[in-house]
């Protein structure tokens, strides 16, 4: 039985639930705390006390942690600020792993700490307990507004002036948005450029500019005179919206030019250090584009082109942890994308495709401490949202770092070599050659089939492939110890584990999955032009509110290799599901359907031309009835008959034209020989119109009458 760093345990007695700090390389000692008691500080155990207990039912694993929580919404400024003071004040200390659990090393630590930051005991022990308890990761530092409070919402100005009274007698001004509006142009203008005027000197240009009531000339210089001091916004206030409306990223680009700031300013989010001492002390993970060419699971005559394959392989094992292949290039969705499956039940994963294997042939489904990555797309906002949500430190790999980097390389030419005999539709070199054959007609797989290919291949690779160049250790000598990536991950795993970490799949992927806006309707919730439902969407009557009030939107992600099924941020993950009539995007990819309907809007850009010419014609043919039936009436209608006598003589032509119809079907019935006579029925000719008329509401109400009286 394995423990895990941050799993969570529950006392069968107490109740009491302990999380998983710190296991040792050996898997002898561990460090747990108690994540609901406020006083509780970290102790030590035996882990094989602890298996023991787990075995006998004493204690129980908890699959789902109270403090991993998404938050609905991005965290104010406010809130994000507290974070990251409360993280510098510990963000060193709690990596001095054991010792910052024994009593003594933490007092000294805690000690350097108050020194440095200028803060009490107390409050360093309870920025360390709340980390520890909440399961290791700086947001386990953000605090608890959430729930309470007007979920962090600007309030509206009013006539009432907002904020703290001030002590002097005069009461300012509300900030609505006529001066937000004023304060933007004013930093955008005078603070956020390569000047790099003081705050200051932009507050007093703004009041300068905007403020001036009237004007006067002393010495030939115009001089301005200010408003009232109630008309005008204060630094304060000033100085409080600016470090609302932009972010210290933001404002360094825009004042010391993008090239400084990302040579000198910009955050350092890897370390230098390149041991591993078991699986799960570093990922690699990146990127490549597949030397074939897929065809469309909707139509097999569309070539959509070639795959990226992301693969995520553990440095010490050599291990495939994760991957996908999408048809987007190398960027932060795929990346997520392939992250998300590290934390995937492989065998799961496995058998959507069709394919079944036992849970110990692929048994990855942990973070690492680690993730080397490649430059690109992991260097930016999205990183932070990573290491923030799960305390993974991420290295971006440098020039001097090729031989980290070479490890997954490697393996994309392992995999590829390996089913490229197989593959129809497969680049050769000579692709682009005059001469040479278009590869991409031989198109037969979809990216389904592929993927199968794949995920067969990394199997094969996990369980059977021999790394002749990987340097084994003593310990894996004396132990004889296979060198292929599944026996050194099972080695590693029972003596050298303590770097893998536990996190809910569930939460792992709410914050991995693309995320976007999806819009309510009273169709249905729309997200690129695909149309869900949920139970809570019913349950809350949002469509009928929708058809009513009009549409909003909501936050949700959704896994772009299926589109059955899309989850919603604001409710802790509720799956929402394609509608009924939907269907034909069920167990479909993102690009394969975004496919689909650029095709359709092709089609129907090419039917309207058609359907224009269609129309074209049809009026041309109406012309040549009309026409010259316009001209024959002009020459023959009299023009001594009066509009009235034309009108009234409607009737008296109307009988005329019906029994000339009649008479030429007769003529007709007529000339056909041995023709039995049929039967005829008595019918009414007469050819009195009004009573076939709609009644008149005073003639419906007289029959109603006479029907009452006669009754």
């Amino acid at each position: 039985m394995m423990l895990l760093v941050n799993e969570l345990l529950q006392d069968k007695d107490t109740k009491d639930t302990l999380r998983i700090l710190w296991i040792d390389d050996g898997n002898v000692i561990a460090y747990l705390i108690d994540i609901h008691d406020d006083k509780s500080l970290p102790f030590k155990r035996s882990v094989a006390e602890l298996i023991d207990e787990i075995i006998q039912e004493q204690l129980i694993k908890i699959k789902e942690d109270p403090f991993l929580f998404l938050r609905k919404a991005e965290e104010s400024e406010k809130n994000i600020e507290m974070r990251d003071k409360a993280w510098a004040v510990v963000g060193n200390i709690v990596n001095e792993e054991p010792a910052i659990y024994e009593k003594n090393k933490r007092a000294e630590h805690i000690r350097n700490a108050m020194n440095e930051y200028n803060v009490s005991y107390p409050t360093v022990r309870k920025y360390l307990r709340k980390y520890w308890q909440r399961g290791k990761t700086p947001n386990a530092l953000l605090p608890d507004y959430h729930k309470s409070g007007g979920k962090g919402k600007e309030k509206k100005a009013s006539s009432k002036k907002r904020g703290r009274p001030r002590k002097q007698d005069t009461s300012g001004i509300n900030i609505d948005d006529q001066t937000k509006k004023i304060f933007r142009v004013a930093l955008e203008k005078y603070y956020l450029t390569t000047k790099k005027n003081k705050l200051t000197d932009a507050y007093q240009m703004m009041v300068r500019e905007f403020y001036a009531k009237d004007y006067y000339y002393e010495n030939g210089v115009s001089k301005v005179i200010l408003e009232d001091e109630e008309k005008i916004p204060t630094i304060v206030q000033f100085r409080y919206w600016y470090s609302k409306e932009y972010t210290v990223q933001e404002s360094m680009v825009a004042r010391q030019g993008r090239k400084k700031y990302e040579k000198d300013f910009r955050a350092v989010l890897g370390s230098s250090t390149t041991e591993t001492t078991g699986p799960g002390s570093r990922y690699q993970i990146d990127a490549t584009v597949a030397d074939v060419y897929l065809i469309s699971r909707y139509n097999s005559d569309w070539i959509i082109g070639r795959p990226v394959v992301y693969l995520v392989i553990d440095v010490f094992s050599r291990m495939v942890v994760g991957m996908y292949i999408g048809l987007e290039g190398p960027s932060w969705t795929g990346a997520m994308m392939a992250l998300a499956n590290v934390v995937t039940d492989k065998q799961v994963f496995s058998r959507e495709f069709g394919i079944d294997i036992p849970k110990s042939s692929w048994p990855c489904e942990n973070l690492p401490d680690v993730l080397l990555a490649d430059r690109g797309e992991f260097e930016g906002f999205h990183v932070e949202r990573l290491i923030s949500a799960f305390n993974l430190h991420v290295e971006n790999a440098a020039p001097y770092r090729a031989d980290w980097k070479g490890i997954v390389e490697k393996q994309f030419d392992t995999i590829q070599r390996k089913v490229k005999p197989f593959l129809p539709g497969y680049v050769e070199k000579d692709f682009r050659e005059r001469g040479a054959r278009d590869y991409r007609l031989d198109a037969k797989l979809t990216l389904e089939q592929f993927t199968q290919l794949i995920i067969k291949q990394v199997i094969y690779y996990n369980t059977k492939h021999y790394l002749k160049d990987y340097l084994r250790e003593e310990d894996m000598i004396r132990d004889e110890v296979k060198p292929t990536p599944l026996e050194l991950w099972n080695w590693g795993i029972q003596n050298r584990s303590g770097k893998l970490r536990y996190f809910p799949e569930k939460t792992v992927k709410m914050h991995l999955l693309p995320q976007s806006q999806a819009t309510v309707t009273f169709k249905g919730i729309k997200l690129k032009n695909m149309l869900y439902s949920c139970e809570q969407a019913i349950k809350e009557s949002w469509f009928p509110t929708a058809r009513q009030k009009g549409s909003w939107k909501v936050s949700v992600c959704y896994d772009p290799r299926d589109m059955s099924t899309i989850y919603l941020l604001d409710s802790d993950g509720e799956p929402c599901h394609l509608l009924d009539y939907q269907k034909r995007y069920a167990n479909r990819t993102l690009d394969e359907i975004n496919y689909l309907l650029e095709h359709e809007k092709k089609m129907h850009k090419q039917a309207e031309h058609g359907q224009l010419q269609k129309e074209i014609d049809f009026i041309s043919e109406v012309d040549e009835i009309v026409k010259p039936a316009v001209k024959h009436a002009n020459e023959h209608q009299s023009k001594d008959i009066s509009k009235a006598e034309k009108t009234r003589s409607i009737k008296g032509h109307r009988k005329a034209e019906r029994e000339k119809r009649q008479e030429e079907i007769l003529k007709l019935g007529d000339e056909q020989p041995n023709k039995k006579n049929a039967e005829v029925l008595p019918f009414d000719q007469s050819d009195d119109e009004e009573k076939y008329a709609r009644p008149s509401i005073k003639e419906f109400l007289r029959r109603r009458k006479g029907q009452k009286e006669d009754e």
